[in-house]
């Protein structure tokens, strides 16, 4: 059965002025139950790790300045939302989410978190709406725990996964691989294992042939026991904020072929959002929910 996390703070204590395109996080649960993707048994509700794990990644000095709300200035905006206790929180339960949804993809083939995908988040510091490394803490709470030796990071969100790169920069266990727009955020950008970067406009050909001649290759090279997919739909020609030209169907062929070479290759797959800032709302959600129909008829 799909398990996909998903916890009512998801859609709340996003400060005022961020709130679109936070709505998805509200609107995508509601379509997968309406068209009959998914029923109410799909959805697992996360809750507050142990800290153990967070620190597993991130350093205990910004780790309690941030859940204290005593970090700097400098280091609170570069994260950019205005701080709460609750919005923290919420990162630590999209954490617990991308956790136990990787537990689930160990006993399913996948497992899916409605948020998370939060690639900006350094070991000691956070940026860019991240403040805390799902994947990265996921990734390590399997290793730790003896499911998994060497995991492959397939990040597919428009801009460079910069804090991933950092955290694993070397730690071979922990291959990173990051295809992204060359003009995107972050302008400065930290070297992954495996960097692949757009030009502005690339449309779906050039995507797709890039990724069918990657991705395999690094599989076979790697051999990688659990993937992490990040499946930011940024990438779509419509998003504000992304400067690739994916077609919403571009976008779904990209999902459909990494799902299909982790069900081909029996590799277990968890999967994270990522970013998405079309100002269409409803491209945002036939675009993402596109990535759990195919989970289900891939798997299930």
């Amino acid at each position: 059965m799909l398990k996909i996390a998903f916890h009512p703070i998801y859609r709340h204590h996003i400060p005022e002025g961020h709130r679109f395109p936070m709505e998805k996080y509200e609107l995508l649960p509601q379509q997968l139950l309406y068209e009959g993707t998914c029923n109410e048994d799909n959805f697992f509700q996360p809750e507050e790790p142990n800290d153990k794990h967070i620190l597993a990644v991130h350093t205990p000095e910004y780790y309690y300045d941030l859940i204290n709300l005593t970090l700097n200035q400098r280091a609170a905006r570069k994260i950019g939302f205005p701080l709460s206790r609750n919005l923290i929180k919420r990162e630590v339960i999209i954490a617990d989410g991308t956790i136990k949804a990787s537990e689930f993809a160990l006993k399913y083939g996948i497992g899916m978190n409605i948020s998370g995908g939060t690639h900006h988040a350094f070991t000691d510091r956070g940026e860019a709406f991240c403040l805390l490394h799902d994947q990265a803490i996921a990734a390590r709470y399997l290793q730790s725990n003896g499911l998994a030796k060497k995991i492959l990071i397939v990040d597919l969100d428009v801009h460079q996964g910069n804090g991933t790169a950092e955290i694993f920069r070397t730690d071979t266990s922990v291959f990173t691989f990051s295809m992204h727009g060359k003009n995107n955020y972050p302008f400065e950008k930290e070297k992954s294992d495996l960097d692949i970067e757009l030009e502005n406009n690339t449309d779906d050909k050039t995507y797709l042939k890039l990724l069918k001649a990657t991705l395999p290759k690094l599989i076979e090279e790697q051999q990688p026991d659990f993937i992490y997919y990040l499946s930011g739909v940024d990438v779509l020609a419509s998003d504000k904020l992304g400067q690739i030209s994916l077609s919403i169907d571009g976008c779904k062929s990209r999902d459909r072929f990494v799902l299909g070479q982790c069900k081909q290759n029996q590799i277990p797959v968890m999967c994270s959002m990522g970013g998405a800032y079309s100002r269409d709302i409803k491209n945002i959600i036939t675009a993402h929910a596109n990535t759990f129909r195919l989970a289900q008829d891939i798997y299930f």
